[in-house]
C-alpha cells in the first residue's frame, strides 16, 4: 500500500466539490471552498520557508484555522504537531522544543505567554508565531495568508512512512512522549475506522471535543478520508450538541464518558432529538455499566466502545455485540492481534488478569527522539499497554483497570473500576472516580470522589458524607473494596481529552 495523504483534500475538491465538507460556528464550506482555504495556507507556509519534513505546531482551540492547518501542513510534506492551548508556560516551551517545531500557530493567550519567553525557545522567533486573531506586533493569520494562491500546490515527494504528525500523549513534566504517526498510519485510521463504524461519504460526523488529542482522529480521519460532512464545535456543550444532532441530521458522533453523562442529564436528551444517530462511539476511559444501560435504553443499537492507545492498538465493541458482551471493550479488528501476559511476558489463559499487549497496522513509528522509551514500550513488535485486563473464551477483551490506577491495600489488588461501578448505581450520583491514598495501616486505601445531581444540591443541600460512605461500603463485594473516605465535588478534574485526572484528585484530597 503506497497511500499518502498529501492530495486528499484536492481529490475531494475535484470529485465532490459541491458536497458539504466543514461546518463550524455558522460557517459552511463545501469541498471546493475548503480546498481553496487549504491551498492558500499551503502556499503561505511555503512562502514563509516551511518545507518537507519541517515541524509546524499549533496551540489553538477548535477552529476553522486549526482544521485547515492540519491539511495544509500535510499537503506540503511538513509535519503537524498539535498541542493543547491549555498548557502552562513550561509545558508549551518543553513540547515546542522537543518537537523541533520551527513555526507555531497559536491563540492570543498563548502568544502573550511565549513572546516574553523567546530566549527559552530553540527554533521559534517572534516572526514564527502566527496568531489566530489580532495582536499588536504579531503576524496575524489573515496577514500570513494574504495574497497566497488558492490553487493546488505542487506535491512534494512523500512516502507512506514519512511523518504525518507528532502527538504528545501525556504530561508536561518528565520526558515528553511525542508519538509519531506516518501518512500510512493515518490512512489506515481513515480506511479501517470508516469500515468499523459503517461510515459512508454521505455520513455526517460531529466532533464537539478538542481535535488536538488523538482520540479525535478516530472519527476525523475516516470522515475526511471518505469526503463526508464534518461538523466541528468550538467546545463541548451538551445542549448545543443535541441541537446540532437534530439540525444537521448527524449520523456519527464520538464522546468520552463524561460527555455521554452530560448529554443524558440534559433536559432535551430525547430519542426524537437524537434519532438520526447511527453511531455513538465512547472512548478515552471505561464507560460504567449504569451509563451504558441508560444510553442503550434511550438509543438501542447505536453504541460502540473503543479501547485503544495513541501508540497504536485498539479493540472495538461493535454495536451488534453490545447485548451479549456489555462489559467487554470488544475484540481486535482484522489485522490486529491481542495477548494477555504476566510479569514475565508469559501468555495467560482465558479469564486470567494480566497486562494487555497488542499490535496492528496503526502502530506508531516510535516516540520522537526517544529510542530507549520506544524499546521499553514496543517489545518484539508488541505494544505493552500498562493496562490490566483479560479475554473470555471467545477472545473479547475486558478492561480491569489502568495498571497505574490499581490500589495495593493490605497486600490485595483493588481495582477502582469495580468500586466505581457500585457507586454509579446510586440514584443521586452523576459521576465518580476512585483513587488510592497512603494509609499507615493498609499501605493504600480507596477514596471516592463523587459529583451529585444538581437537584440534590439544590433541593436537599449536600448529602451527608458519612451516609454516602456507608451506602458504598454496604454494597461493594469485598471488605478490601470499602472506601475510607468520600469527597464531594462540583466536577471531576479532567484533561483536554475529557479523561479524569486521578493524580489531581489525589492532590485535591491531600489539600482537603
Amino acid at each position: 500500500m503506497t497511500l499518502v495523504l498529501t492530495d486528499l483534500i484536492h481529490h475531494h475538491a475535484r470529485f465532490r466539490g459541491d458536497k458539504p465538507a466543514i461546518v463550524f460556528a455558522g460557517q459552511r464550506l463545501n469541498w471546493l471552498e475548503f480546498s481553496e482555504c487549504v491551498n492558500q495556507l499551503s502556499h503561505a507556509l511555503k512562502r514563509s520557508g516551511v518545507g518537507y519534513g519541517d515541524k509546524v505546531a499549533s496551540l489553538l482551540p477548535n477552529s476553522l484555522e486549526l482544521i485547515t492547518l492540519y491539511w495544509a501542513v500535510t499537503s506540503i510534506g511538513a509535519v503537524v504537531v498539535p498541542l493543547s492551548p491549555l498548557l502552562q508556560k513550561q509545558g508549551m516551551i518543553n513540547l515546542l522544543n522537543n518537537s523541533d517545531s520551527r513555526q507555531v500557530f497559536l491563540s492570543k493567550e498563548a502568544f502573550e505567554v511565549l513572546q516574553v519567553n523567546l530566549e527559552a525557545l530553540n527554533n521559534i522567533g517572534l516572526d514564527d508565531m502566527i496568531v489566530v486573531g489580532d495582536v499588536m506586533h504579531a503576524s496575524a493569520y489573515e496577514r500570513f495568508v494574504e495574497g497566497a494562491a488558492t490553487t493546488a500546490v505542487n506535491e512534494p515527494r512523500v512516502e507512506p512512512d514519512d511523518l504525518f504528525n507528532i502527538v504528545y500523549s501525556s504530561g508536561t513534566t518528565g520526558t515528553p512522549k511525542g508519538i509519531e504517526h506516518t501518512h500510512l498510519i493515518r490512512a489506515q485510521y481513515g480506511a479501517h475506522f470508516a469500515a468499523s463504524f459503517r461510515m459512508t461519504p454521505e455520513s455526517v460526523v460531529l466532533q464537539t471535543g478538542s481535535i488536538i488529542f488523538n482520540g479525535a482522529f478516530v472519527t476525523l480521519m475516516p470522515s475526511f478520508f471518505l469526503g463526508a460532512k464534518y461538523v466541528l464545535h468550538p467546545y463541548f456543550d451538551a445542549q448545543k450538541m443535541i441541537r446540532a444532532i437534530k439540525e444537521e441530521r448527524v449520523t456519527h458522533a464520538m464522546m468520552v464518558p463524561s460527555q455521554i453523562i452530560a448529554v443524558l442529564e440534559s433536559p432535551n436528551c430525547t430519542e426524537d432529538n437524537l434519532g438520526s444517530l447511527e453511531m455513538v462511539l465512547t472512548l478515552g476511559a471505561p464507560l460504567l455499566d449504569s451509563v451504558k444501560a441508560r444510553f442503550t435504553e434511550l438509543l438501542p443499537g447505536r453504541l460502540y466502545e473503543l479501547y485503544g492507545l495513541t501508540e497504536g492498538f485498539v479493540t472495538i465493541l461493535d454495536k451488534y455485540d453490545f447485548e451479549r458482551k456489555a462489559r467487554s471493550v470488544g475484540c481486535p479488528p482484522p489485522g490486529y492481534q491481542l495477548r494477555i501476559v504476566d510479569e514475565s511476558g508469559r501468555d495467560m489463559a482465558a479469564n486470567e488478569v494480566g497486562e494487555i499487549v497488542g499490535k496492528g497496522p496503526i502502530q506508531m513509528r516510535g516516540y520522537y527522539k526517544q529510542p530507549a522509551l520506544t524499546a521499553s514500550t514496543v517489545r518484539d513488535g508488541w505494544i505493552y499497554t500498562g493496562d490490566l485486563g483479560y479475554v473470555d473464551e471467545e477472545g473479547y477483551l475486558y478492561l480491569v483497570d489502568r495498571k497505574k490506577d490499581m490500589i495495593l491495600s493490605g497486600g490485595v489488588n483493588v481495582y477502582p473500576r469495580d468500586i466505581e461501578e457500585v457507586i454509579s448505581t446510586h440514584p443521586d450520583v452523576v459521576a465518580c472516580a476512585v483513587f488510592g491514598v497512603a494509609s499507615d495501616k493498609w499501605g493504600e486505601t480507596p477514596v471516592a470522589a463523587i459529583v451529585l445531581r444538581e437537584r440534590i444540591l439544590r433541593d436537599q443541600g449536600r448529602l451527608d458524607v458519612a451516609d454516602m460512605k456507608s451506602w458504598i461500603n454496604e454494597r461493594v463485594e469485598a471488605k478490601f473494596q470499602r472506601v475510607s473516605d468520600v469527597m464531594l465535588l462540583q466536577a471531576l478534574p479532567q484533561n483536554v481529552a475529557g479523561k479524569t485526572l486521578k493524580n489531581k484528585l489525589q492532590e485535591m484530597y491531600h489539600d482537603h
